[in-house]
């Protein structure tokens, strides 16, 4: 082989100087990983020497609190070695700020190789005393601690289901109404609030009603019989355009304290339907004698019979007006639709009052009057002369109250024209709406102005009522309700008084 120039050879061995050089430096900085003193943690177990370290790794010195039975003291014992890239974190090269039960500490490195041979990290000493072996053979003090610590926790996390699990099974659907009981069980296990029952509970009865037949029609909707669980219940069915008179009529009727013997008993209420249609239900109570307007066509009353319906209607209007305090209270309520087709007749014998799809109510704390925004008015044979002139006074709850004593006026009258009196020959005047002589079969506003407030036209009071006590009586408190003034107008509580009178009175005399 021929001999390369002096040239060539000059460039090769600079060239290899440098490698070496670059090798070195890369090995001393980490870049190809590092060379470390061992000692303790040698590869192969060797006693001591060195260890080659993966590049981004780290030299460590590490010291220990160990017990010399022999001195009968404790005495640091070092080690050496090295730590791979992803052990240099603070688990590790940063062990010596987290506190330890025995002393230990360890300082870690990487700028230069060996650079751990002259590190000799130190711990806190502390007193000179005999440690327990066993406790440090096994720790048994912190295992102790931990397995209770455990214990406890899984007795907590169970107790948290269990309790879950019964929270959501009585939240369930089905499972919230129980198999056995009746609706009043059902409500008088309630929260007694009187506002009815959970939502849910409404939710579920309503799907399990089994719809009997049609037993009403009005302008808000159909009135049916149903059956849930052999019970009968009256499911009142909304027409779509009438989903305000069903939200307010709900929400009047959860109100708290709402439930009264004269206020129809409610039960449930849902709203249920698919993209093409909605369905309203309002369950209540059924009361098979029908609407006040219906039974007084084909029944004629006696004293005692006329006034208890009399009475209940007082009784039912006055609990509404009223505003009960508490906590658990209820605010005043006024109807604005008061007729005797929202009037229904219980087998007692008495009445409840129902349809709140226009009621308002007071809420004292602030002064405000709730009014539902409700395109619905009232029936207008049975409107206020204040209501048919547009003057009534809305910021004023009290108008609307006395707005609602002039419709219960109209209603005593009607049941009254049904009691017989005379003799051995009864008398009774046929059934007959409020102003049937004096404005068409469905009259308008300006048929019910013209009658009511430019003629001040009322309700004839039959010349056979002056020959009977309790008829002429009740003739004065139907006066009082109608008379033109709305403050001149008895309150609910007042007519209640006066019926409750002729009630007893009534009594002892038949006694």
């Amino acid at each position: 082989m021929a001999a390369l120039p002096a040239a060539s050879v000059d460039w090769r061995c600079k060239y290899g100087l440098w490698i070496g050089l670059g090798v070195l430096i890369a090995r001393t900085t980490g870049a190809l990983g590092l060379t470390c003193y061992c000692e303790g943690h040698c590869p192969n177990n060797r006693q001591n020497g060195t260890c080659e370290g993966r590049p981004g790794g780290h030299c460590f010195s590490a010291v220990e609190e160990v017990w010399d039975s022999e001195a009968k003291e404790y005495v640091p014992e070092w080690s050496f070695g090295c730590l791979p890239p992803e052990e240099g974190g603070f688990m590790q090269c940063k062990g010596y700020l987290v506190p330890h039960m025995m002393g230990k500490s360890i300082m870690c490195c990487n700028n230069t190789a060996l650079c751990n041979k002259e590190l000799f990290p130190m711990y806190k000493i502390r007193p000179t005393v005999p440690p327990d072996p066993i406790a440090i053979a096994s720790g048994a003090p912190l295992i102790a601690l931990a397995g209770s610590l455990s214990v406890c926790l899984m007795i907590l996390l169970i107790a948290v289901l269990i309790m879950y699990r019964r929270y959501r099974r009585k939240e369930r659907g089905p499972c919230l109404v129980p198999s056995q009981g009746t609706l009043k069980d059902l409500i008088d296990q309630s929260s007694g609030s009187g506002s009815g029952l959970p939502l849910l509970v409404q939710r579920t009865i309503a799907k399990q009603l089994a719809l009997s037949q049609c037993v009403g029609r009005g302008r808000y909707g159909e009135v049916w019989l149903a059956r849930w669980r052999g019970e009968k219940v009256a499911v009142k069915v909304f027409f779509t355009l009438e989903e305000a008179s069903w939200f307010r009529e709900t929400e009047i009727y959860q109100t708290v304290l709402m439930r009264h013997d004269n206020i129809l008993g409610f039960i449930a209420a849902d709203i249920k339907g698919t993209g093409s249609w909605t369905q309203m239900l309002l369950i209540t109570d059924y009361h098979e004698r029908g609407s006040l307007h219906d039974y007084l066509q084909t029944t004629v009353l006696d004293h005692p019979s006329l006034l208890a319906i009399c009475l209940s209607i007082a009784s039912g209007i006055a609990h509404l007006h009223t505003e009960i305090f508490g906590t658990r209270g209820k605010p005043a309520i006024a109807h604005r639709d008061i007729k005797s087709r929202n009037i229904l007749v219980k087998r007692n014998g008495e009445c409840a009052i129902a349809d709140f799809g226009l009621a308002v109510r007071f809420i004292s704390e602030s002064g405000e009057i709730d009014i539902a925004p409700n395109t619905r008015v009232g029936t207008r044979r049975y409107m206020a002369p204040e209501v048919l002139e547009e003057t009534l006074n809305t910021s004023s709850f009290d108008s609307f109250k006395m707005a609602d004593m002039y419709s219960v006026g109209l209603v005593l009258w009607e049941v009254c024209r049904r009691c017989a009196t005379g003799g051995k020959v009864s008398t009774a005047e046929p059934y007959a709406l409020p102003y049937h002589d004096a404005v068409p079969s469905d009259p308008d506003f300006e048929d019910m102005r013209l009658a009511v407030s430019v003629k001040k036209r009322r309700p004839v009071i039959p010349t056979r009522w002056e020959n009977d006590s309790v008829l002429l009586a009740l003739s004065k408190v139907m006066t009082e309700c109608w008379h033109r003034n709305p403050a001149v107008r008895l309150t609910a509580l007042r007519v209640k008084k006066s019926i409750s009178k002729l009630h007893i009175d009534n009594a002892i005399k038949i006694v």
